[in-house]
């Protein structure tokens, strides 16, 4: 019985990861960076974007698909 529960819990588990990669678009692209300039401003630790870089990502495509966003009220 605790065989089975185990497979069921670890079932669950890689349905739920693989769904969340598939809507990821991970499996679409070669690479985690679009291209060397995303990879050098990713690994490049926290800083204030400039518009130059913001415009150029939005240009390149570097984030992917866009998140709603839901602001909680106070």
């Amino acid at each position: 019985m605790k065989k089975l529960l185990a497979l069921l819990i670890v079932s669950a588990c890689v349905a739920g990861c693989g769904t969340a990669a598939q809507k990821s678009e991970l499996w679409e692209h070669d690479s985690m960076y679009k291209n060397w300039d995303h990879l050098r401003f990713s690994w490049g630790g926290q800083k204030t974007v400039s518009q130059e870089e913001a415009k150029k990502s939005v240009e390149e495509g570097w984030w992917g698909k866009e998140a709603p966003v839901r602001v909680q009220g106070k």
